[in-house]
């Protein structure tokens, strides 16, 4: 009996030049230290988010992160369908008021001890599938006549004239980005989701350093008149460049959990995060540096027994080639270690691993070789959910 598949683990080689993809609250390069050098490092966060928005436009399907759901419902109301300001603004703290999640008033930003009526903002945020917001406007439009006469939301103790239980019920609701990347939302009754999905901090395979880059703006009308010296403006900001291995793991048991008996959904998904964890790439300072790789390569393997990560292989950093370049000595170092540690556990738990990249030679520790993203994502999944029909729920 083939044994069912239980973790699809994806790892990546990527090489980025003069950027700096996630910031810290400075404004710095984020680092880590590892192998008792220096690295540059991206948040997972940061990364996931990227690959949340590919996802997304992958599947059609958006979600929705905010403490400004009122809001959201507020404007829907105004520009979608024709209410008047006030008591789609009253209809919109109403919403936001009415779950068991506690709330506090906007601040007026004209005068920031002064809180604003009817202008709620959550203490947690809620994360909702894009289509709530016209599911809590429907809520307000059954409601109407007596949101008409409901007072206003002045204070956190005010109560909403709205169902709890209605509004509860949307909040729980949720789609394909949320089965798979879950959800934490503990102020509302079993709305929580556990993510399917693990994803990694990305950090450079080698020692790297923080370059700090001086920049002065022209002024036009100076350099026109040419009538003064020096610049407009002046500063610095900080960046690096590395090759990066990046890594995530879907757990096929919690996806399936998450959606149901569904193997349509279970595959899209899936192949949706593969892609969208392949081709994404944060956004920060992308107008000044326009970092717009791709990764050098990308190895999947479908496994039964337990999630492994790579990054052992990079504890002691990598060194350029002799021609330069930290991009091919990552692969094969990938590729060496990938090897190593199937010796130590053996093979059994494997069902396919795979790559597809820029090399031309072989990486006998990456399984079979690809064309291209894909078919390796393709081949993966033929694998992982055979096992799955065959081997039975995982």
């Amino acid at each position: 009996m083939v044994m069912a598949a239980r973790f699809i683990d994806i790892h990546i080689i990527q090489s980025v030049p003069f950027a700096n993809l996630n910031r810290d609250d400075t404004n710095s390069v984020k680092t880590v230290q590892y192998g008792s050098v220096l690295r540059t490092r991206v948040s997972s966060q940061s990364w996931k988010r990227a690959v949340r928005g590919v996802f997304e436009d992958r599947i059609g399907q958006a979600a929705l992160r905010t403490r400004r759901i009122g809001e959201r419902v507020t404007r829907l109301l105004t520009e979608d369908r024709g209410w008047p300001l006030d008591l789609a603004e009253k209809a919109g703290a109403h919403t936001a008021a009415a779950s068991s999640i506690k709330f506090e008033l906007a601040k007026d930003p004209k005068d920031p001890k002064q809180a604003v009526t009817n202008k709620v903002l959550t203490n947690a945020m809620v994360y909702v599938p894009e289509t709530a917001v016209a599911e809590l406007a429907n809520l307000a439009e059954e409601y109407r006549e007596e949101l008409q006469g409901a007072k206003d939301i002045k204070k956190p103790a005010d109560k909403s004239i709205l169902p709890t239980d209605k509004v509860e019920a949307v909040l729980r609701s949720r789609n394909g980005v949320i089965n798979l990347f879950g959800r934490m939302l503990a102020e509302v009754d079993n709305a929580g989701v556990d993510g399917a999905v693990q994803v990694a901090h990305a950090l450079t395979t080698h020692e790297t350093d923080v370059e700090l880059d001086y920049f002065s703006a022209v002024d036009d009308v100076t350099a026109t008149w040419n009538d003064q010296t020096g610049s407009g403006h002046m500063g610095h900001t900080e960046f690096s460049a590395g090759t990066f291995y990046r890594y995530a793991t879907i757990d096929l048991r919690d996806l399936a959990h998450n959606i149901g008996d569904n193997p349509d959904e279970l595959r899209e998904l899936t192949a949706a995060f593969l892609n969208a964890f392949i081709l994404s790439l944060p956004q920060a300072k992308k107008n000044s540096t326009a970092p717009h790789t791709i990764p050098d390569l990308a190895h999947i393997s479908v496994r039964t027994d337990r999630p492994l990560s790579y990054a052992a292989a990079f504890e002691s950093p990598v060194t350029a080639a002799g021609q330069g370049g930290y991009a091919a000595p990552s692969r094969t170092t990938l590729s060496e270690y990938a090897e190593a540690a199937n010796r130590l556990l053996g093979t059994s738990n494997i069902l396919t691993s795979g790559w597809a990249g820029v090399d031309s030679k072989g990486l006998d520790g990456l399984g079979t070789r690809h064309t291209g993203f894909d078919t390796l994502i393709d081949t993966a999944l033929d694998s992982a959910l055979t096992a799955q029909s065959t081997g039975g729920q995982a």
